[in-house]
């Protein structure tokens, strides 16, 4: 059996690492050829080793100085340009693009460019240059599968049904760590209980924006441009125990949902053997052992972020970059403990309202925008 040969970025993080037990279980069918992490050269390294990989980056060029041991068996490399140019030479099947943030966007665009298969996870990539995306796309032919466990039911739940029998699809929200939490207590809110999501296992940023669902904003961009549905078809609704991970209404009244425990693996292992389903257990799911199964709306003053972020997608040009940047640094400026939990949505409003109106922005302004409002939003003084 010829291997499918992953390049697998972000390896050290929460997707990452869901993707290597992936691996590991699939060793038959799957190997890893490249991989990559900002700075945790340690981890990587023994990951490498484990692996055998043969070529890794760390996109943190300042690592080098400090960075001793090598696995015999693997290359390194540093810098996000070098990142770059070994995704448009190297030899792979598929890309999973496990980058946290902004950070990830360079990449998409460069593994876009080879013509070759995207798992995206990299929510932003969408969010912040959705239009240039789509236009690669096109222009080389390369494919988009989807890892989040929302957009990847609705890829499975669509299957080949063509969009003009969609008529909506419901992204499905866990309402984060203070779904039930009194609004007179928001004020009262440390770091430590924010980290905490109630279902899933995941990365600081990806908790707080669960947590402010200001996520599922963002998945509100990605499933417009993944799917090519207007803002009006698409739907978003807390449904606490995140076993429902998406669901499709079409035209008839029939609505199809894709359900299994709350675990990355299941929908990181259908981008990776997508068109293919292979035997696993990892994820199982008796269905006698579920809970009930409810939903809720998302109440605007608990959430507004979310909101907000509904606005600056509609918008559209540069403002999904700027809400999102400005995110990025107002949920460092609550790590750091120099604003409070309710003071995010108000620093990210402050930046969305300054923002200069920008249609159809290329990558550089992009980019340079991204980095702008980043940095003006981390010297915010409350």
């Amino acid at each position: 059996m010829v291997k499918k040969r992953i390049a697998l970025l972000g390896a050290t993080g929460s997707i990452g690492k869901s993707t290597l037990q992936v691996v590991r279980e699939q060793a038959d069918r799957f190997e890893i050829v490249l991989a990559t992490a900002h700075c945790q050269t340690e981890e990587l390294v023994r990951t490498a080793e484990h692996f055998s990989i043969p070529t890794l980056v760390f996109t943190n060029e300042q690592v080098k100085t400090c960075h001793q041991e090598s696995p015999s068996t693997s290359a390194i490399y540093y810098g996000e340009d070098e990142l770059i140019r070994i995704l448009k030479d190297a030899d792979y099947d598929i890309v999973l693009n496990a980058i946290s943030g902004s950070a990830g966007l360079r990449s998409t665009m460069a593994i876009l460019e080879t013509g070759k298969t995207l798992a995206l996870a990299n929510k932003e990539s969408l969010v912040m240059a959705g239009h240039l995306v789509k236009q690669l796309q096109a222009r080389h032919g390369s494919q988009i599968i989807p890892v989040d466990s929302e957009h990847s039911a609705l890829f499975q739940a669509i299957g080949q049904h063509p969009f003009k029998e969609i008529a909506n699809v419901h992204l499905t929200a866990s309402g984060g760590a203070f779904r039930t939490l009194p609004l007179d207590k928001f004020n009262q809110i440390t770091v430590d209980q924010a980290l905490k999501h109630p279902n899933w296992d995941m990365g600081a940023k990806v908790t707080l924006d669960s947590a402010t669902m200001f996520n599922k904003a963002l998945e509100v961009m990605e499933a417009h441009w993944l799917f090519n549905l207007d803002w009006s078809q698409i739907k978003a609704v807390i449904h606490p125990q995140s076993v429902i991970h998406s669901m499709v209404e079409f035209i008839d009244g029939s609505i199809l949902a894709q359900m299994s425990l709350p675990d990355m693996k299941l929908p990181i292992l259908y981008a990776l053997s997508y068109p293919e389903r292979y035997e696993s257990r990892l994820v199982q799911t008796n269905i006698t052992d579920l809970p009930a199964l409810t939903f809720e709306v998302i109440e605007p003053q608990r959430y507004p972020l979310f909101y907000l972020g509904l606005e600056a997608a509609k918008m559209g040009g540069i403002f999904p970059t700027v809400i999102n940047a400005a995110n990025e640094a107002a949920l460092q400026l609550f790590l750091q403990k120099k604003i409070g939990f309710t003071d995010i949505s108000d620093v990210v409003k402050i930046a969305t309202e300054k923002a200069e109106k920008i249609d159809s922005p290329d990558l550089d302004t992009i980019l340079t925008v991204n980095e702008l409002v980043y940095q003006k939003t981390l010297n915010y003084k409350i």
